[in-house]
C-alpha cells in the first residue's frame, strides 16, 4: 500500500450503494452486516474490488469506538487505516468530506466513505432539562429553554417545534405549509423502494396525526431507522486509469460549518438549529464550486423535522427569508417545479439513521446525475445539491457534478 503524496486535484463518486432504511428490530441484522451490504454494493457499482481502496472514513453515533474496523472488515482484511467518525446527524456527509479531502490533498487514490447506524425503537433523545450541564447540545437547548420552556415532549422535536412556532410568529407561515413538506416527502418515498415508508398522505391527514411538539405532527417527524450507505470516492487519476467516466460524478464543492456566536445570539430557536450554519456553508459551497442555486436541479437536503426544509430553502438561496411556506406550497419544490427537493422521501419518509443518512443523500444525487433514479428521475438533472446538519453542530453542503 502506496502513502507518498499524489497529485492534488478534483474528486469524483463513482460507486455507491446503500441498504433499505427499516424500522429499528425489523431485521434481525448487526450493523456490520448493513455495512456489508451497503459497502459491497458500492464497490460492485463502481466495479472496483476492496483491495484497491486504500483508507476507509466511516460514521456512525451509536456503536463503540472502532466499531468502523468491525464493519469494514466485513468487505476484506487488508490492513487499511479506518477512521471513526460520529458528528450527531451529520456523521455520514462528515465521512465523504473526509473521504474528498484525502483525495484532493493527494494523500489517496480511492477512499471508502461508509455510513451506518443501528438504532433502538423510539424517539431519538437529545438531553434532557436535568442533562444541560453534561449535553453536548445543552446551549442549543438553553436557549430554547430561555425563550420557550423544557417540556416532557423528546427535545428535539421541542427545539425544532419552537423554531416553527417562530417562523409561524414572524413571517405569517400556517400550520398547512408546514403539512405540505411533508406531504411531498411521503409522496416521492412511495416511488422509492429503499424507503422506510411508502405510504401517501394528505396535508390533511399529517395535520390531523398525533401531535409530537407543537405544530409538529408525527407525520412531519423524521424516524429512529436502521440502514447504511456507502460511497467510493476516487481520483481524477483513478477514473482515467479504470475508465471509470461514466460513472464518475464531480464532487463540486463542499463545505463544512460548525455554529457561530449567531447561532446563539438573538435567542431564536430558528438559529439555534442551524439555519445560519447552513447558510455560511452553502456560500462557502458554492464560492468553491463556482455554482450557484440557480445551477441547482434537485437538492437532498435535511427534513429531519418538516420545519427544517422550509429554514433550508431559505439558507440555501431558494426564496427570501420568510418566504419558504409560500415555495413548498407553490409548488416550486417539487416534480414539474423548479427544484425536485428530497425525491428520495426525505428524512421524514426515507428514515433517518444517523451515521448513514448523509451518504444515502449522496447516493440519490448520484442516481439521479446518472439518470438511474428509475421512477424518481428527475429529467435532464445535472446538478445536485446535499445539505446535512447535526445540532451541537455541523452543517455540510456538498455540490455535485456530473462529469
Amino acid at each position: 500500500m502506496k502513502y507518498a503524496m499524489r497529485h492534488t486535484g478534483k474528486s469524483y463518486v463513482v460507486g455507491v450503494g446503500m441498504t433499505r432504511f427499516e424500522k429499528p428490530e425489523t431485521r434481525d441484522w448487526q450493523y456490520w452486516d448493513m455495512a456489508r451490504e451497503a459497502g459491497t454494493a458500492a464497490l460492485d457499482d463502481a466495479g472496483i474490488p476492496y483491495e484497491r481502496v486504500e483508507q476507509a472514513a466511516v460514521g456512525y453515533c451509536f456503536q463503540a469506538s472502532t466499531a468502523g474496523q468491525r464493519a469494514v472488515y466485513e468487505l476484506g482484511l487488508t490492513g487499511l487505516p479506518v477512521y471513526n467518525l460520529n458528528n450527531n446527524c451529520a456523521t455520514g456527509s462528515t465521512a465523504l468530506m473526509t473521504a474528498r479531502q484525502l483525495v484532493e490533498g493527494g494523500i489517496a487514490d480511492c477512499v471508502l466513505a461508509l455510513g451506518f447506524e443501528k438504532m433502538s425503537r423510539g424517539s431519538l433523545g437529545g438531553g434532557g432539562a436535568g442533562d444541560f450541564t453534561t449535553s453536548p447540545v445543552a446551549r442549543h437547548y438553553g436557549i430554547m429553554a430561555a425563550a420557550h420552556g423544557f417540556e416532557a415532549s423528546p427535545p428535539t422535536a421541542q427545539i425544532f417545534g419552537n423554531a416553527a412556532r417562530e417562523h409561524m410568529e414572524r413571517y405569517g407561515t400556517t400550520e398547512a405549509q408546514l403539512a405540505a413538506v411533508a406531504a411531498k416527502n411521503h409522496l416521492h418515498s412511495s416511488r422509492n423502494p429503499n424507503a422506510q415508508f411508502q405510504d401517501v398522505h394528505t396535508v390533511d391527514e399529517i395535520l390531523a396525526a398525533r401531535t409530537v411538539h407543537r405544530p409538529l405532527t408525527k407525520l412531519q417527524c423524521s424516524p429512529t431507522s436502521d440502514g447504511a450507505a456507502a460511497a467510493l470516492v476516487v481520483s481524477g487519476r483513478f477514473v482515467a486509469e479504470h475508465g471509470l467516466e461514466a460513472r464518475a460524478v464531480e464532487i463540486a464543492g463542499q463545505a463544512m460549518t460548525t455554529d457561530t456566536g449567531e447561532s446563539f445570539a438573538s435567542g431564536s430557536c430558528i438559529d439555534a438549529v442551524g439555519r445560519p450554519m447552513s447558510r455560511e456553508a452553502a456560500r462557502q459551497a458554492y464560492e468553491r464550486s463556482g455554482l450557484g442555486i440557480e445551477d441547482v436541479d434537485v437538492v437532498e437536503l435535511h427534513d429531519c423535522f418538516s420545519v427544517n426544509e422550509l429554514l433550508t430553502y431559505e439558507a440555501l438561496g431558494m426564496c427570501e427569508e420568510g418566504a419558504s411556506g409560500k415555495l413548498v406550497e407553490s409548488g416550486a419544490t417539487t416534480y414539474g417545479g423548479r427544484w425536485v427537493v428530497n425525491p428520495s422521501g426525505g428524512l421524514i419518509s426515507k428514515g433517518h439513521p444517523l451515521g448513514a443518512t448523509g451518504l444515502a443523500q449522496a447516493a440519490e444525487l448520484v442516481w439521479q446525475l446518472r439518470g438511474e433514479a428509475a421512477a424518481r428521475q428527475v429529467p435532464g438533472a445535472r446538478v445536485g445539491l446535499a445539505h446535512n446538519i447535526g445540532l451541537g453542530g455541523a452543517a455540510v453542503v456538498t455540490l455535485l457534478r456530473k462529469a
